[in-house]
């Protein structure tokens, strides 16, 4: 079955293709600093950190605290988790299977 997003257009598909097209971490870094703003970049991060954090059941009082989003958000992003596209658990599972493996940090440099 395939995913119909209700987001879907042809500049949107751009943008992921041209994210698909990035090989390591450096590639990220390098391609988010110019596309994104660092506040945008911050955002995304938080949320995802927020979503890492709900998925191992931690209260909203403790995610608050770690990270310092607001309960708004934490509620926002616990109802992408519960009723979303699957987004945050299809990548959430994969970087707990390890599917990313410090590509392009400076730990994988120095194990080389």
């Amino acid at each position: 079955m395939t995913y119909e997003s209700r987001l879907k257009r042809e500049d949107i598909d751009q943008l992921f293709d041209a994210v698909l097209t990035l090989k390591d971490r450096e590639d990220c870094y390098r391609f988010f600093e110019d596309i994104c703003t660092i506040s945008e970049l911050h955002a995304i991060a938080q949320r995802l950190q927020v979503a890492k954090l709900l998925s191992e059941k931690r209260t909203y009082s403790e995610i608050e605290m770690i990270t310092n989003a607001s309960t708004a958000t934490i509620s926002r992003i616990n109802k992408c988790l519960l009723y979303g596209a699957d987004g945050y658990r299809r990548v959430l599972e994969r970087l707990d299977e390890g599917a990313v493996k410090n590509h392009g940090s400076a730990e994988s440099e120095e194990e080389s």
